[in-house]
């Protein structure tokens, strides 16, 4: 096998770190966000990330947490609908900028479908939560770029 077949074998099994997110479905009713978030107030896991989405008659609350075990078992014990999909977690720092990711995916053709911030991140780096097309394309082209992607335990540290 050349080395030039072994790299490209290697770079395409490579999976980045993700982060499983949650999008909890609530009626659009006064209270309902406070509801969903008295749940997380004693619980063993920490909202690292929250973005609302508002529609006439019902609202999508999307969760980063600290634990996605934790969570889905929160959720499923307040009997709350939702759904789980795998987003990227990015920091951004001197020369690895929001602008930057947009300049490097958009060259791969991958669409961002959504991004929000985190708001408790360990290092206290401005840090992004991305859906993406192919998270695994994406990752291998930010981390190529020397972004730095977050795990879920990354996101467990206190600092």
């Amino acid at each position: 096998m050349s080395q030039a077949s072994f790299a490209s074998e290697t770079t395409a099994g490579y999976a980045p770190p993700t982060v499983t997110q949650f999008s909890v479905f609530l009626d659009n009713r006064v209270g309902k966000l406070h509801e969903l978030l008295r749940v997380f107030d004693h619980a063993p896991v920490r909202l690292v990330a929250i973005s609302v989405h508002d529609a006439s008659d019902h609202a999508v609350v999307r969760l980063v947490t600290t634990s996605a075990h934790e969570t889905r078992l929160l959720l499923a014990r307040h009997q709350m609908p939702s759904s789980e999909v795998n987003v990227l977690v990015v920091e951004l720092t001197k020369g690895h900028t929001l602008e930057r990711l947009c300049l490097y995916l958009l060259g791969a053709e991958l669409n961002i479908r959504f991004a929000y911030p985190i708001l408790d991140c360990p290092s206290h780096a401005p840090t992004v939560v991305l859906a993406v097309d192919d998270a695994t394309l994406a990752g291998q082209i930010l981390r190529r770029k020397e972004f730095r992607l977050l795990s879920e335990a990354d996101l467990s540290r206190q600092v």
